[in-house]
């Protein structure tokens, strides 16, 4: 006869002790029935969620790096003489920041890996938050109620690359203090301000004795607590609108269906930690990055050779080159437009249209509905092709950011090059929009031909007098829910003419509103193809049940052959 030994927690020794302490705080903070309902959150599951841990990660990590760093690093610019270990720079002068950076570099334990794991953490933080942000667009997760969400991911994008730029200008080196002249210029060719904003930040003429104490500021505690605030209310928000989940068996606008935080999501999530922190660490060791003491300490009066940004300020840069020469004098003044209108113009508008994206969308959609599940790409083409568009504008400003390099290195015209970019820069986006769209199209018409002709088999039947064809298998109610689930009906955009006037001839005074807003309407659904009627799928269904003569098996996990011939496994 089997005893049981099962214990409950609250009936263990360790349990009642526990229980005075952890009672006496559920009294007084209610903790148990927050971790009730929240512990047990469900979360869906697919690969592309990934994207919003590793920028999470990143910056756990940077924050633990940082922590390091700050222990050791001095953030003045006070001239001294250097007498660290690195020879080469014995004796010269230079600031207490770049001394001190290479006394981490090559004088405290473990200083250089936590220097270079901090910068590739940097790096990787940015590049995940757009991947993310890329994921976000292009599968319409932004849209109600999801807007305030998505402005806070805008806010700590631009917040994650103002703080990258800060924590790469205080080493105080040559490369890092050509970086502050750009700034420098960017901030003095604002109109009428620029000159006053730039003695007010670097506290006098460039680059005067403050600046690299105050970017240490804004990069170990303003910026990263804003930081911190705007990550909590972005989760707090996910929480609370529940995570959006792509269509499929039993998914709906309703539900949520996956795994719940504790202890599945939990566990994931925490050794998905390990392996971002395990690949940085990878890199930090065995991939050099930035190599102060190549450069040499900074002096205003020189500019490293081919000296080059961390990728994600090269669009900045890449707009500034290849913006034409064009100053004005007004009033006596010089106003700069070829620095002003790329370096500042441009990231605000860009940063400006992102934030305002989802309330653009809506106004000329006119929907209003909340949506939990996500859209394929291919059924939004005109808003996929604007995003293929903008990041091929992001890869030539980038590829410009770099035009002096890469004439170099493989022996080009910088000339030839900077003029095919300034034309590509208004030219390549454009091909880009017309292909993705297309593509998004034809996509968009092949699953129509598999929701009504279902998938190849491979199986070839022969009639009597001669003719082959190949059989069809119809696609499941879960395959084809998933290829519809999230798939809105195209409007009747016919049906809202505008017109200049009503039936008794009173003007209309929002017409031109309501026509430019009509205009975008069709722009945006152009092309696109409504999925298949009730009426279609019960007439394909009849023609798909005709060929069950000779059945054939199949399997439950068929999804149809691929153009070989080969079944697909997925």
């Amino acid at each position: 006869m089997s005893q049981n030994t099962f214990t409950r927690v609250e009936d263990s020794p360790t349990g009642k002790k526990l229980a005075g302490p952890v009672g006496w705080l559920d009294d007084r903070l209610g903790l148990a029935a927050a971790g009730k309902k929240n512990l047990r959150k469900v979360f869906p599951e697919h690969w592309s969620f990934m994207l919003g841990e590793i920028a999470l990660w990143s910056f756990v990590v940077l924050l633990l790096t940082g922590v390091f760093l700050t222990l050791w690093f001095d953030p003045s610019m006070a001239e001294v003489e250097y007498t660290g270990s690195y020879a080469p720079l014995y004796g010269i002068d230079m600031s207490a920041a770049y001394a001190s950076t290479l006394d981490i570099s090559f004088d405290i334990r473990g200083g250089l890996l936590m220097r270079q794991i901090h910068h590739w953490a940097a790096l990787l933080f940015v590049a995940a938050m757009i991947v993310h942000m890329l994921r976000v667009f292009f599968t319409g997760a932004y849209r109600k109620p999801r807007e305030i969400n998505w402005m806070i991911g805008v806010g700590l994008l631009a917040l994650g690359m103002v703080e990258g730029f800060a924590g790469y200008s205080l080493p105080d080196d040559l490369l890092s203090g050509t970086g502050l002249r750009f700034v420098d210029g960017l901030i003095r060719s604002i109109p009428l301000v620029g000159s006053y904003l730039e003695f007010f930040i670097f506290g006098g003429e460039f680059p005067g004795e403050i600046i690299i104490p105050r970017l240490y500021m804004a990069h170990i505690l303003l910026i990263p607590a804003i930081l911190l605030g705007l990550i909590g209310a972005h989760m707090l928000l996910l929480v609370y609108h529940k995570h959006t989940q792509w269509p499929g068996a039993g998914r709906t606008n309703e539900n949520v269906v996956g795994y719940p935080m504790l202890p599945v999501y939990m566990a994931k999530a925490g050794g998905f930690f390990f392996i971002v922190f395990g690949f940085l660490a990878l890199m930090g060791a065995l991939i050099q990055i930035n190599p102060v003491w190549a450069y040499g300490p900074y002096n205003p009066s020189e500019v490293t050779a081919g000296s080059q940004p961390d990728w994600y300020m090269g669009l900045s840069e890449g707009l500034v080159r290849l913006m034409p020469p064009l100053e004005t004098t007004w009033f006596n003044r010089t106003w700069t437009w070829s620095v002003f209108l790329p370096g500042v113009g441009g990231l605000g508008v860009l940063f400006t249209s992102l934030a305002l994206w989802p309330f653009i969308e809506r106004w000329i959609t006119g929907d209003t509905r909340e949506h939990h599940l996500l859209e394929r790409p291919r059924n939004a083409p005109v808003r996929t092709a604007l995003g293929a568009a903008g990041i091929t504008a992001y890869v030539v400003g980038l590829i410009a950011g770099g035009n002096d390099i890469i004439a170099l290195k493989f022996g080009l015209d910088i000339f030839a090059i900077t003029w095919v970019l300034r034309f590509g820069l208004f030219i390549f986006p454009v091909i880009a929009f017309i292909v993705t769209k297309r593509i998004c199209i034809s996509l968009q018409r092949k699953d129509n031909e598999t929701l009504t002709h279902g998938w190849e088999t491979g199986v070839i039947d022969r009639s009597p007098d001669g003719g082959y064809a190949e059989r069809h298998a119809p696609l499941p109610d879960t395959a084809a829910y998933a290829l519809t689930g999230s798939r809105e009906r195209l409007p009747e955009l016919e049906a809202e003419t505008v017109h200049k006037s009503d039936a008794y001839g009173v003007r209309n005074p929002d017409y031109r509103k309501q026509s430019f807003r009509q205009k975008m309407r069709k722009f945006y659904y152009d092309g696109s193809v409504d999925k298949p009627t009730s009426h279609d799928m019960d007439h394909a269904s009849e023609h798909l049940a005709g060929g069950g003569e000779h059945p054939v098996v199949l399997g439950d996990d068929f999804q149809g052959v691929s153009e070989t011939g080969v079944p697909r496994v997925h």
